[in-house]
């Protein structure tokens, strides 16, 4: 541990001393970050200060609360474990009056715990131990959602657009897909939330409703014939991937995935209670 840290000190000082240039034009976004542990705030700081982000520091959920009321950040890195005010209360506690973006960095690994952040209202969940340069692009990705503004009418992969104000799913050589009604809400639910985690439940909430909120096997089934017609390679997604017993995030950029258990349809074909009042 003294040989850990020891190394968290001299990379610090590293990073310290790195020189950076002002960027013309460049805007500065705040970070809150909040975690008990010094060296993992002091090594935050220290990259993000590098990166030009204005940094806050917090060591507790009551001072994570103060500050974020007080200066008003553009993103928050948060650790569950705090002594006082859980996370997950910060958490909560934030979505009270502000819809900040909060990416979770904690070595809580469980999917319970990971679900429960999730549905409270973080955006994203980063376990420990972590790599900087992920967290960096969770951290771009979260502000550059929460910056947009008028959303855009299609999203385009490199395999297929989804026309959100048409309902529309295309290849990219024009060739219609066609989505049953439940399919295509599963789609545009996670295409607005493009590069979130969305929990299962809140899939299940938003799809078939309260009442169906745990009806996995629903979702698996759906998620499995999603990827068969989007994905080059359904066994290994590119697009929606899933975090097992966790949710799935839809990702327009593409990224090499190992397979993931998501793609089991369960042994019986779920109802689709809105195929009778639609059209496919």
């Amino acid at each position: 541990m003294d040989e850990l840290c020891s190394k968290i000190r001299r990379y610090a000082r590293f990073w310290l001393n790195v020189p950076v240039s002002p960027v013309p034009g460049l805007v500065i976004s705040r970070v809150l970050v909040v975690d008990d542990e010094p060296q993992i705030r002091k090594t935050l700081e220290v990259n993000l200060r590098a990166r030009r982000y204005d940094v806050d520091l917090a060591s507790t959920g009551e001072e994570a609360l103060e500050l974020a009321a007080r200066h008003h950040p553009d993103v928050v890195i948060l650790d569950l474990g705090l002594p006082g005010i859980d996370g997950i209360d910060v958490v909560r506690g934030l979505r009270g009056w502000s819809q900040v973006p909060i990416v979770i960095l904690s070595v809580r690994d469980r999917e319970a715990d990971k679900v429960a952040a999730l549905d409270a209202g973080a955006d994203d969940y980063v376990t420990k131990p972590f790599g900087m340069d992920e967290l960096l692009a969770r951290i771009r990705a979260a502000i550059r959602r929460s910056s947009i503004t008028d959303e855009a009418p299609s999203v385009a992969t490199d395999d297929f657009v989804v026309d959100l104000a048409a309902h529309r799913v295309s290849r990219t050589d024009g060739r219609d897909v066609s989505l049953t009604p439940t399919e295509w809400q599963l789609v545009e639910v996670l295409v607005r939330n493009r590069d979130r985690l969305v929990t299962q439940r809140q899939l299940l909430q938003q799809v078939w409703g309260p009442a169906y909120e745990r009806e996995t096997n629903y979702l698996r089934s759906y998620m499995a014939t999603i990827r068969r017609k989007l994905e080059p390679n359904p066994s290994q997604p590119r697009y929606f991937r899933t975090e097992p017993g966790v949710g799935v995030r839809f990702v327009p950029g593409g990224s090499d995935s190992s397979g993931d258990g998501g793609n089991r349809p369960p042994k019986q074909q779920p109802p689709d209670g809105k195929e009778d009042r639609l059209s496919g």
